[in-house]
């Protein structure tokens, strides 16, 4: 992979990470449309590690507050009871144990399908329906959802629906953040607290998989055709400036918009990809063993 290629990919993952069209499905054709194979599973997720630093940048205060909060609470402050320490009278001590519990899904279907998360599931024509059905319920639930919900309101048992929307994905094409902002909807949260929680549900488990597989990658020898190592740091590089600006455009966007512009670009893609599909310009596996 080219300094080019790599400069383009991490735009890519830049531009896509935060908005509900999914960076792994786009880094998944755009790869494979640049003449090179699929960049892989680790690729997306090493890249995932710059996106994540912006989210972390843009609510700094936001999670220093809750990091405070949550430490306050567990060393007693607030009362020694497990209820007081668990944040019984803290809204951001809760948050930090949402945030925890919410990511419980992600980890644990991540490692039993480990295999079939990086092989089986990149599948373009997999992705074609991921786009197209989660496009359709993202549409659906920013019509019906109440959006009258604020973050203060979230409970454990909406913590965990959140986590396993998140844990979706894992799939290409289903988006981490449209996913967990479909929920978010469907349980009557505004689109702002709905995409609040879904960056900083996010920040754990993308960081958590991009160290790991950097590490794994670190410890073993270089996959044949896959991005080196100076390629996967440019991307990553490039992806945390593109990113931080697209969270701040983002979020301003959805408290006056709807997200059918993203619904029906979702749907365009789907109908692109099949077209590529078909006349053999791309690849169903991408060159991936599966």
């Amino acid at each position: 992979m080219t300094a080019w290629e790599a400069i383009l990919l991490g735009l890519v993952q830049g531009l896509t990470e935060f908005l509900p069209i999914s960076s792994s499905a786009h880094l998944r054709i755009v790869g494979e449309l640049l003449g090179s194979s699929d960049p892989g599973a680790a690729f997306t997720a090493i890249t995932q590690i710059g996106t994540e630093a912006a989210v972390l940048l843009y609510y700094r205060r936001m999670i220093r507050d809750i990091c405070v909060a949550w430490w306050r609470s567990l060393t007693g402050v607030h009362g020694t009871d497990w209820k007081s320490r668990l944040g019984a009278h803290d809204p951001e001590a809760r948050m930090a144990w949402f945030i925890a519990l919410g990511s419980v899904p992600i980890v644990v279907l991540g490692l039993l399908f480990q295999d079939a998360i990086e092989t089986t599931l990149r599948n373009l024509w997999i992705t074609v329906f991921t786009l197209a059905f989660f496009g359709l319920l993202l549409g659906l639930a920013d019509k019906i959802g109440r959006r009258t919900r604020k973050l203060d309101e979230l409970t454990g048992s909406r913590a965990v629906a959140f986590g396993f929307a998140q844990s979706l994905a894992l799939i290409p094409g289903v988006s981490r953040s449209g996913g967990t902002i479909t929920a978010g909807l469907l349980m009557g949260f505004t689109r702002k607290a709905a995409a609040d929680y879904s960056f900083l549900l996010a920040v754990p488990a993308v960081l958590g998989s991009g160290f790991y597989q950097l590490a794994k990658a670190a410890g073993s020898e270089p996959t044949p055709g896959a991005p080196g190592a100076v390629a996967t740091l440019i991307a990553t590089l490039v992806a945390f400036v593109v990113g931080y600006v697209v969270i701040i455009g983002f979020l301003k966007l959805i408290t006056t918009h709807s997200f059918m512009p993203f619904v029906w670009y979702r749907l365009g893609l789907a109908a692109v990809v099949v077209v590529l599909l078909l006349t053999g310009v791309l690849t169903p596996n991408g060159g991936i063993v599966v």
